[in-house]
């Protein structure tokens, strides 16, 4: 798997999400800070990026970090909480495309790969095969191609990648009754 890696992995990047909240509690109007923890794709040369709508959803700042080590501020650009999909926009120079076909050619059975920040551990990539594709029910509005490679908290907005390693979902939920990995994870 590692030439498939080489060309997609570069491309993933940890997705940090700050919101400055209001607290309810006994202690009212007394601000506090919540992070959310993600990944994300970079899709082009200038610097757009897609993650998950959840990721970002109500963040105050994003702080995007590319597997060379630079720490990014980015925008959000567009969002569609239907399809729990995000854009985000980076300046950068140099940096990694993920590799994109125009119509995956995705089937039950195909080892996959998801590649993200799980649990803040940094980049890990975890492997699997599609164990159904097309799948309803979830969303009213998209299919999903749902894996038991494991994904877990923080690898939302990650890569799910072909051996070829080229972008053929972004991870985006979990089916889990801890909110752990039990080997059902779907990606949009």
């Amino acid at each position: 798997y590692f030439a498939a890696l080489s060309r997609s992995a570069p491309a993933v990047v940890n997705i940090y999400s700050v919101s400055i909240e209001t607290d309810a509690g006994l202690f009212r109007n007394q601000p506090r800070e919540r992070a959310s923890l993600g990944s994300g794709v970079i899709m082009t040369e200038n610097g757009y990026i897609l993650t998950c709508h959840h990721v970002v959803e109500n963040a105050d700042s994003i702080y995007v970090t590319v597997q060379d080590g630079r720490g990014l501020e980015a925008q959000i650009v567009g969002n569609d909480p239907l399809t729990d999909l995000a854009v985000l926009k980076v300046t950068a120079e140099n940096l990694n495309i993920i590799p994109q076909v125009a119509e995956p050619d995705t089937h039950v059975g195909d080892v996959v790969m998801a590649i993200g920040n799980p649990f803040d551990l940094g980049q890990t990539i975890t492997q699997g095969i599609v164990s159904r594709a097309g799948r309803n029910g979830l969303s009213n509005y998209v299919d999903f191609i749902q894996t038991d490679a494991a994904i877990n908290s923080g690898n939302s907005g990650g890569a799910l990648v072909n051996l070829r390693g080229e972008l053929i979902g972004i991870n985006t939920a979990i089916l889990g009754p801890s909110g752990g990995n039990v080997g059902i994870g779907f990606a949009i």
